[in-house]
């Protein structure tokens, strides 16, 4: 009877350790876009199992970050859209990039496979106005002599939630159209003047249209469109030179930025670089912080995570086709953490 109790009891302590250990883990919520969620769940994963910290991650578009984060009931927010300096200075954030990756155009036209169609920025720009409303448009055929395109009716894919990945994509539309930039313009959420259109959700919402509708064209990260087997199309770039989605064309165009010359909160615009081997639509992704955090360990936490990924994270991001920063923009970013970011009156990093 001794030894069940000392059994017994001794198991009791075990389970009161393992909660005691659970309830000491740190819980690092976020919420925010959807262009740098594969990524951001692998790196998660992997920091988890070695450190145990869990961040929590809601990818629910740029829009909803930025309200989330201003809000103050996440930790920490997600945007494609950076933030305006004088609109971190409002709400008390910092801002920082943590990848860059492209945006690409995706389809589902009968017969057309991935990389097989050519499309450049003013065509593009006249699907998504609805002037061009069949695949085997003139415009289409012109740039394309070579492919057999279907008599079939375009059905333009968009974001339905307040997007930085539509802030990417309408962005280079507008630089490449003086009508859709007049007409349309760039933002988060646009009014697509497409008839025939429909919305998704998130990355993943317009990647599943794609695929269901038969005519269907959209604008996803490229890693969705790697994921889920959707054909894309090759682009025109500025050097004039078709080129397809790759880390090797991401790289190239972001090869062209100054981060040295960036305004506060690291803001970039990627698109339309020069280069033979760029990609046209390319765009960095943000974190929004506080610049004060209540509970410090929640803070840290969140620098600690970042400064991982940005040392140990390049292969994951790579292996999903986002390009990591380069080590000079690091130790830039690492720099305003060490300045900007505190608890208490007290610098958080490093």
């Amino acid at each position: 009877m001794k030894k069940l109790w000392g059994l017994l009891v001794g198991g009791l302590i075990v389970l009161s350790l393992a909660a005691f250990s659970q309830a000491q883990e740190l819980a690092i919520n976020g919420a925010g876009a959807t262009f740098p969620y594969p990524v951001y769940s692998q790196w998660a994963h992997k920091y988890y199992d070695l450190n145990k910290v869990k961040i929590n991650y809601q990818a629910i578009g740029s829009g909803g970050g930025i309200a989330q984060i201003k809000a103050k009931t996440v930790d920490f927010g997600g945007t494609d859209e950076p933030l305006k300096p004088a609109d971190m200075d409002k709400h008390g954030l910092v801002q920082f990039p943590t990848v860059m990756g492209g945006v690409v155009p995706v389809l589902n036209a009968p017969g057309i496979e991935a990389g097989k169609l050519k499309l450049d920025g003013p065509t593009l720009a006249a699907i998504f106005l609805g002037k061009i409303s069949k695949w085997d448009d003139g415009a289409i055929k012109k740039l394309n002599p070579e492919v057999k395109l279907p008599a079939q009716a375009i059905v333009v894919a968009h974001r339905t939630d307040g997007s930085g990945t539509t802030f990417i994509f309408t962005s280079y539309l507008a630089a490449v159209s003086p009508e859709w930039k007049a007409k349309v313009g760039a933002g988060k959420a646009v009014k697509w003047p497409a008839a025939n259109s429909i919305g998704g959700k998130g990355n993943e919402g317009v990647a599943g249209q794609v695929k269901a509708i038969n005519g269907a064209i959209g604008y996803v990260e490229y890693a969705y469109a790697f994921q889920n087997k959707i054909p894309y199309a090759l682009l025109k770039n500025q050097a004039g030179k078709f080129v397809a989605p790759s880390i090797e064309t991401f790289q190239a165009a972001a090869a062209n930025a100054d981060w040295s010359k960036a305004p506060k909160g690291f803001s970039l615009m990627l698109n339309n670089q020069p280069g033979e081997q760029s990609w046209p639509i390319v765009g960095a992704t943000y974190i929004m912080a506080y610049k004060n955090y209540a509970d410090a360990k929640k803070g840290q936490g969140i620098l600690k995570f970042f400064d991982w990924a940005y040392k140990h994270g390049g292969d994951m991001a790579k292996n999903l086709h986002y390009v990591p920063l380069p080590e000079n923009l690091v130790k830039l970013i690492e720099a305003e953490w060490a300045k900007e970011v505190k608890s208490s009156g007290k610098a958080l990093w490093p």
